[in-house]
Parts: C-alpha cells; structure tokens; sequence
C-alpha cells in the first residue's frame, strides 16, 4: 500500500528513471550514488532529500531518518525539508512527531498541498480517517485533480473498508497524464480485493517493463494472499479511534 506521496527532487543525480520503476539491483546503485553525493554535500538540501528518499525505498527508514534530521538542522524553515522530515519520521513510526513537524511546516496564508496531503496520509496512520479527509479536500482544493493526493483518498477508505469509493478515487486517479505507477499499484489492489483478480494484474502491468511488472504482480499477490489482512487494518484503525476519543 502506497500513502503520503510527496513528490521528491532526484533528478540532479541523474538516477534516469523514477524509483518507484527500478528492480532492487537498480536502487542498490540509486543508494550508492546518492550515498555518495550525501557524504560529499551533507548540508546539500536536494541531495538529502533524493538520499532519504532511496533509503525509504529500500526500507532503511531509521537511516532515511538519520539523514532528515541532518537536512533540517542544515535548513530549518524550509517547508520542503520539513514535509520530507515528517515523512520520514512517519516511515520510523513516529507519528505524533511527524503529525507535529508537517503541522509546523504549513502556514495559512500560503498553504501547500503537499503539506496537506503528507498530514492527511499521517492521520489516516494514527486512525483519524476524516480528519484525514479532510486534509486530502483541502489539498484538492489548492491543487485540483493532483493524481497523488487522490490515490491517498482512495487509499483512505480502503483502510476504512469503503472499497467502492476507494476505487472510484482511484481509477480516477489512474486516468491522469501525471500518474504514476504507485497509483496503479493501488488501484490494481483494490481491484484484486474486490476478487477481480485478472482485472488486478492486468492492471498492475500497464506501461511497465517485464521485469517490473512481474514484480508488481507477485507484490499484489503476496498482498491479496493474506486473508483478513484488510479486516484487521480496519478493526486496528477502529480500535485506535476508540482509544483517541477515551
């Protein structure tokens, strides 16, 4: 599952192709190379956030952490910095944390909504699904049809359940020339756990290499394969906005 989509500046290090496309041999390189320039320009505000971001994708959370904590010092009131930080902190599990830094980065008279969507994808993590809502609205609202932001809608009430409206969001979002593959990704899962699974993989293939797209494939069966896994996220999300209204 894909939430929090914030889009992130790589192309400065020439990596040739989104992260989200490469094989896993790919994004061992993308991790050298930006790892590489990172230790060079510590401070460097692009290459921080393109480092953190390899790390997140190859699952190193703590270390992409690590990193946005060293970019934040470097740049304190930068609102890219400070989006990045808090997702980072979200990946580690601090979600307060990360709810807090996202909420300081945005400022009202010059909303982002980037921002709006990164706090939303925080709280639909802490279970609060309509504030959560409401934060993807708003981003709507400053960037209409934003592919991104619709995903994490669908992907909202495919945490609550909502699996129609989920895919309505979604597919929707799919249609757009900026989409990217996470929100296939997405779509393709929603599809399969309303059991059209040939719909899911014919989905989950589109404009992908064959490598790629075997890959997305078996991802989205490993996923539909753990029966109540859906359920349970829901029953979670239930049992956290019960605890947060006590």
């Amino acid at each position: 599952m894909t939430t929090g989509s914030i889009p992130t500046q790589t192309q400065s290090l020439n990596f040739g192709k989104p992260l989200e496309q490469m094989t896993a041999a790919e994004l061992a390189q993308a991790e050298q190379t930006a790892g590489n320039a990172y230790e060079r320009s510590p401070k460097d505000k692009t290459i921080g956030l393109a480092y953190a971001n390899v790390l997140r994708m190859t699952g190193k959370n703590t270390q992409a952490l690590a990193v946005m904590q060293q970019v934040a010092i470097a740049h304190p009131s930068d609102r890219d910095v400070l989006a990045a930080y808090g997702k980072a902190q979200a990946a580690a599990g601090q979600l307060e944390q990360a709810l807090a830094t996202i909420s300081r980065a945005q400022t009202p008279d010059r909303p982002d909504w980037r921002l709006y969507s990164a706090e939303g994808a925080v709280l639909d993590q802490l279970g609060r699904s309509d504030e959560a809502r409401q934060k993807y609205k708003l981003a709507l609202e400053s960037q209409p049809s934003e592919p991104s932001v619709m995903s994490n809608l669908g992907m909202s009430y495919v945490l609550s359940g909502d699996l129609k409206t989920a895919e309505n969001y979604l597919r929707s979002a799919s249609k757009l020339p900026t989409a990217d593959s996470r929100v296939r990704q997405n779509l393709s899962l929603v599809v399969g756990l309303q059991g059209r699974f040939s719909e899911a993989e014919q989905i989950a293939r589109q404009e992908l290499s064959q490598t790629q797209a075997n890959a997305n494939v078996t991802y989205l069966r490993s996923m539909l394969s753990q029966q109540n896994t859906w359920a349970k996220l829901s029953d979670n999300r239930s049992a956290k906005a019960d605890n947060a209204t006590n």
